[in-house]
């Protein structure tokens, strides 16, 4: 029997032309730069290519605002090594580390991990996620997206939540808020997309390193009060061309435009855009609580931004401070694994505890799901090979070290915020931690949680892909009842 424990009391539950090929992340990120030049056939060309499907989409009242942070761990976290250590497995399997008892009592974590155990009653651990994609694309598109196919593609065929999620939105009319819908802070790009949706509702992508005291986010909040004035120009020259085309809109091709360029304006030209994505403005005290390093500062930024409107966002850690490959890949050819969990996880640990902390002391834990994971585990059983290169985390080349491979059998991942029952685990492994043997969740069932949160029903949405076909946004998967909030 599943037991999702909590502190009170445990319970038991089962084209040629460059900015029309770049599209709507484009119009963002150029800041209308080419709208005074671009032909008509240019727009139009655009317009179609960003236009959407009649789809049926079905919504759930009262979540409208609802949001998510997703932190990603790319390559895939040891879940040994994090929220399901396994001490009394042979040497071959538990690695070095100890287990320290959580705030919830009979819940062990890793040692590496104190300053979540010390919040354990502010999120509950998902034990028993599995899918069946060993490589990391194919990992991505299940979990992500829901593709069951487990071959690695080079692109993917179904768009992932983050970008279904910002469509299905889109369809209730204009947003209010300044801000984009869908923000990605180094977002994981890499495998997942917007597919058959088309670039239209990918993220506005923010990158490089919040640490920096270089950083800076361009083309929002221009202060420039003549250059306010030109861009306004620009665009009124364009609304007149357009008046020109208008009687042959009958798709309505042009509707899409005129969205991203009202984003683009509002994005360049809104003092509130500026402010939210300028971390200067917060407490000296909060940035060192988040940790002054590029982790603490992406989710302090995430944090931000969900405050202040953006409804979907997700974030990447990676990076230099993952160790040599800059990802969590921990094979031995890579990195030694023990040594690069160790190297990560203070930062790791205090960017994620703060997180948590603190969309709970602002009052943004119903409003706000925080989910962190990766596209599956590491193999319980240690492996040994030659390193391929010394660096952070790394022996010199030529050096057998250990490491742990790819594994889509057995993870763990955690929830906090999103109004659930926090507090304790869901589902199990066995012995070894090589199979979810209790309260087993696919990628449907992880997919469908989030949606619900987000006000989605995922047993009745269907979205038209390239050839017309109603294509379901979750194909097998149900909300986990114990994370729906």
């Amino acid at each position: 029997m599943t037991h999702l424990s909590h502190a009170k009391s445990p319970v038991f539950c089962p084209g040629p032309d460059s900015i029309c090929s770049n599209s709507r992340r484009g119009f963002l990120q150029m800041g209308l730069a080419g709208f005074a030049t671009l032909s008509l056939p240019g727009l139009l060309r655009l317009r179609a290519e960003n236009a959407a499907y009649a789809n049926e989409t079905t919504t759930i009242p009262g979540r409208e605002k609802n949001a998510v942070i997703m932190v990603w761990q790319p390559g895939g976290c040891s879940h040994m090594e994090t929220y399901d250590p396994k001490p009394n497995a042979g040497s071959e399997y538990r690695g070095p580390y100890s287990t320290i008892p959580t705030k919830i009592p009979g819940m062990n974590f890793c040692e590496l991990m104190p300053r979540q155990a010390a919040i354990a009653d502010k999120f509950t651990v998902l034990r028993s996620m599995r899918q069946n994609a060993g490589g990391h694309p194919a990992g991505s598109m299940q979990l992500l997206s829901g593709d069951s196919d487990t071959r690695d593609k080079p692109k993917p065929r179904l768009p992932d939540w983050m970008s279904v999620t910002n469509y299905v939105r889109s369809q209730k009319g204009p947003r209010q808020n300044p801000l984009p819908a869908y923000v990605g802070i180094n977002p994981p790009l890499e495998y997942n997309g917007p597919a058959y949706l088309g670039d239209a509702y990918s993220p506005f992508v923010v990158s490089g390193d919040p640490n920096q005291p270089t950083f800076s986010v361009p083309n929002i909040g221009l202060s420039d009060s003549n250059e306010v004035r030109r861009l306004g120009r620009r665009s009124s020259l364009r609304q007149n061309l357009d008046t020109l085309e208008r009687a042959f809109d009958k798709q309505r091709e042009l509707a899409a435009l005129d969205e991203f360029e009202s984003q683009a304006m509002t994005l360049l030209t809104n003092p509130k855009t500026k402010q939210a994505f300028d971390l200067n403005l917060e407490d000296p005290r909060v940035r060192d609580r988040y940790g002054r390093n590029a982790w603490g500062q992406q989710l302090l930024l995430a944090r931000r931004l969900v405050e202040a409107g953006v409804e979907v966002l997700t974030t990447s850690l990676a990076g230099p401070l993952c160790g040599r490959v800059q990802n969590w890949d921990d094979h031995a050819v890579n990195m030694h694994v023990f040594e690069a969990m160790k190297f990560r996880a203070d930062a790791y640990d205090q960017a994620v505890t703060a997180l948590i902390e603190d969309i709970y002391e602002r009052g943004l834990d119903k409003r706000v799901l925080v989910v962190v994971t990766g596209e599956f585990g590491r193999t319980p059983k240690i492996s040994y090979a030659a390193s391929t290169g010394g660096g952070d985390a790394s022996a010199p080349a030529g050096t057998i070290q250990p490491g742990r491979d790819h594994w889509p059998r057995a993870f763990s991942n955690i929830w906090a915020g999103g109004g659930i029952r926090t507090g304790g685990f869901i589902g199990g492994t066995d012995k070894r931690g090589e199979d979810s043997v209790e309260r087993i969740c696919g990628p449907g069932d992880f997919l469908a949680t989030i949606y619900h949160h987000m006000g989605i029903d995922s047993a009745t949405t269907l979205i038209r892909d390239f050839n017309g076909r109603p294509t379901p946004i979750v194909d097998r998967g149900r909300p986990i009842p114990e994370l729906m909030g």
